[in-house]
C-alpha cells in the first residue's frame, strides 16, 4: 500500500527584517511512503511541507497588507504544535521542546489575527447601513485599527525575538537532514491509534456541554476538532475516502464554532472599549456598537444548535466508517508485524543451524568402542 504524503512546493519571500532565502532551502516533493513507513517519517515529511509553509507567508505576514497572510501564518503555526504534540513520542526531544515557544508564537499572531477578523467584520457590518450611522463607526474603525498596529508591532517583536528565530532554525534543520533513524514505530500502527485517542477526547469535550456552558467551554471543542482533524489529515494517505468525508464534516463543525468564537470576541471587545473611562467615544458610536454587541450575542446565543447539528454529521455513519477503516490498519500492522517477528527468528534459526556446521568451529570428535 501506498501512502501519499502531498507537501507544497516553496518560494522565495522577502521582508525587510527577515529573507526565507537565507534559510536552508527545502525540498518539498510529493513523497509517497509504503507499508513499512514509520510514524516518525509521516511526522517529518508533514513538518517540512510547514515549514515551507512557514517561509513562504511569513513575509508577507510582517508587510500587513493581505491580512490572509497573517492567517495562513497563524494556522501553520497552529499545524506545527499539533504536529509536534501528535507525534511527541516518535520525534526528537530537541522538537518536542520546541512545542513551548510555538505556543508563545501563536500568541502574539493570534492577537493581531483577532483583531484583522473584527475590522473586517465591522466593514462587512458597515455597508449596509445608511451614510449617518456609517459616519458613527469611524471612530470606532480607528480605535481598532489603533489596537491593531499595537498588536502587530508586539507581533514583529516576537517574530524578531531571538526565541522565535532559534525555534525556526530548529525546525528547519531537523526537516532537512536525513533521516537516521532505523525502524521506529508503524505509521500503520501509530495513525489509527491516535486518530482514536482525539476522536474520543472530543466526544468527551461534547458530552459535557450543557445549556449554560460557557463560550470557553465551545471554544475546547473547537480546539478537540481542530486536533482530530490535524491527526485525521496527516493519515489522510492511509485513510482514504472514510477519511476524506470525515475531514468535510469536521470543517464545518469547526466553521460554525468558529464564527460564534469570533462572535463572542467581537462582543467582549466593544464592552471593554465602551468601559474605558478616557475612551472619548461619541454618543452615536457607543450606540451603534451596543447594536453590533447585541448582533453578536445573538450569534453565540446559537451556539449549542450549530454544534448539535454538526456534530450529529462527524459521529455518526462518517466516524463509524473511519473506525471500520482504522480497524483495518490496525490489523493490518499487527499481521506485518507478525511477519517480521516470524522471518527475524526463522533467520536466527537459520544463522544458528550454519554456525553448528562452520568448518572452523568443528564440532567434538566422535566417541567410538575400544575394540578388544
Amino acid at each position: 500500500m501506498k501512502i501519499p504524503v502531498n507537501g507544497d512546493q516553496s518560494t522565495d519571500g522577502t521582508s525587510t527584517e527577515f529573507t526565507p532565502a537565507a534559510a536552508p532551502e527545502l525540498a518539498d516533493p510529493v513523497l509517497m511512503l509504503d507499508a513499512s513507513a514509520t510514524a516518525h517519517d509521516v511526522a517529518i515529511a508533514e513538518l517540512r511541507r510547514l515549514v515551507n509553509a512557514w517561509l513562504r507567508h511569513e513575509p508577507g505576514a510582517r508587510l500587513g497588507e493581505d491580512p490572509e497572510e497573517l492567517h495562513q501564518l497563524r494556522v501553520t503555526a497552529r499545524r506545527i504544535d499539533a504536529t509536534l504534540g501528535l507525534f511527541k513520542h516518535q520525534l526528537p526531544v530537541s522538537l518536542v521542546r520546541a512545542r513551548k515557544t510555538t505556543k508563545a508564537v501563536l500568541r502574539s499572531l493570534g492577537a493581531a489575527r483577532d483583531l484583522d477578523v473584527q475590522l473586517n467584520e465591522l466593514a462587512h457590518c458597515c455597508e449596509n447601513l445608511p451614510d449617518g450611522e456609517r459616519a458613527a463607526a469611524e471612530p470606532l474603525r480607528g480605535r481598532l485599527e489603533s489596537e491593531r498596529a499595537r498588536a502587530r508591532s508586539r507581533m514583529l517583536r516576537a517574530l524578531d525575538s531571538e526565541a522565535t528565530r532559534h525555534w525556526l532554525e530548529t525546525l528547519t534543520l531537523a526537516v532537512a537532514e536525513q533521516s537516521t533513524v532505523s525502524g521506529g514505530d508503524p505509521a500503520m500502527q501509530v495513525m489509527p491509534e491516535r486518530v482514536r485517542q482525539r476522536f474520543r477526547k472530543l466526544r468527551k469535550s461534547v458530552t459535557k456541554l450543557r445549556g449554560k456552558s460557557s463560550m470557553e467551554d465551545y471554544h475546547q471543542v473547537r480546539r478537540r476538532a481542530k486536533q482530530l482533524r490535524y491527526a485525521t489529515e496527516c493519515g489522510s494517505g492511509m485513510f482514504g475516502k472514510p477519511g476524506d468525508d470525515l475531514l468535510k464534516a469536521l470543517r464545518r463543525l469547526q466553521d460554525g464554532l468558529g464564527a460564534h468564537q469570533d462572535a463572542y470576541m467581537a462582543q467582549q471587545r466593544l464592552a471593554a472599549l465602551a468601559a474605558e473611562p478616557t475612551g472619548g467615544l461619541p454618543p452615536a458610536t457607543l450606540f451603534l456598537m451596543g447594536r453590533l454587541a447585541e448582533q453578536n450575542a445573538q450569534v453565540t446565543a446559537h451556539a449549542r444548535d450549530t454544534l448539535v447539528r454538526s456534530w450529529r454529521k462527524v459521529r455518526g455513519k462518517r466516524w463509524r466508517a473511519l473506525r471500520s477503516r482504522l480497524g483495518e490498519l490496525t490489523d493490518a500492522a499487527t499481521a506485518n508485524q507478525l511477519l517480521s517477528t516470524g522471518h527475524a527468528l526463522e533467520d536466527a534459526a537459520s544463522a544458528a543451524a550454519e554456525a553448528s556446521v562452520d568448518p572452523a568451529h568443528p564440532s567434538a570428535p566422535e566417541v567410538r568402542p575400544v575394540k578388544h
